[in-house]
């Protein structure tokens, strides 16, 4: 039953303290999920990867993979009921007094300080993915990812592609480019 606990209160945490959604919280994740030894860094980032590709919220999704990877399916469900519970109780109680509070000028302050705060969670989850999914230990940077990684820029930036198409594309590009790159 500890082990349970410890998911509850590590995903609890990470859902209270984890402003800016699922990519700010992505470095909170990782670096909790280091106590309990069982995920590598190349791992988290294919964990990260499936939760982009699978439905619903990525912090949901990463702490439903995490808890059932560390103590299976109990361990998934008490995992995603810690990343959930803090936001929906803070929803709940924030909805009573939001229009009392919205012309506040110390809420406008607040919202002020935490919007760079999100951003740099957000850029720290980027750095941290593009260094998993873009270099590899053996054989450093992956030309063919930095390609894929930079075709998929160019899709979004330019031509404003759907992101399911360029997942599937990239994911049919990655069978047939990589495939003989895994060991």
């Amino acid at each position: 039953m500890t082990l349970y606990l410890s998911l509850l209160l590590m995903f609890g945490k990470i859902g209270l303290f984890g402003f800016g959604g699922g990519y700010a919280m992505l470095p909170l994740v990782f670096q909790s999920v280091q106590q309990f030894g069982h995920i590598s860094a190349a791992e988290f980032s294919n964990l990260v990867a499936i939760s982009q590709v699978t439905p619903g919220p990525i912090a949901v999704n990463a702490a439903t993979y995490v808890g059932f990877k560390v103590a299976g399916l109990p361990g998934a469900f008490f995992a995603s009921l810690g990343v959930t519970l803090p936001s929906f109780t803070i929803v709940i109680i924030v909805s009573k007094f939001i229009a009392r509070f919205q012309e506040s000028t110390i809420m406008k302050g607040i919202f002020l300080g935490i919007r760079p705060a999100t951003v740099g969670l957000i850029a720290s989850a980027a750095i941290f993915l593009g260094e998993t999914a873009l270099v590899t230990p053996e054989a450093g940077i992956n030309l063919i990812a930095v390609a894929l990684f930079a075709i998929t820029v160019l899709l979004v930036g330019k031509f404003k592609m759907n992101p399911i198409t360029i997942t599937i594309i990239m994911g049919i590009a990655g069978a047939i480019f990589c495939s003989g790159m895994v060991g």
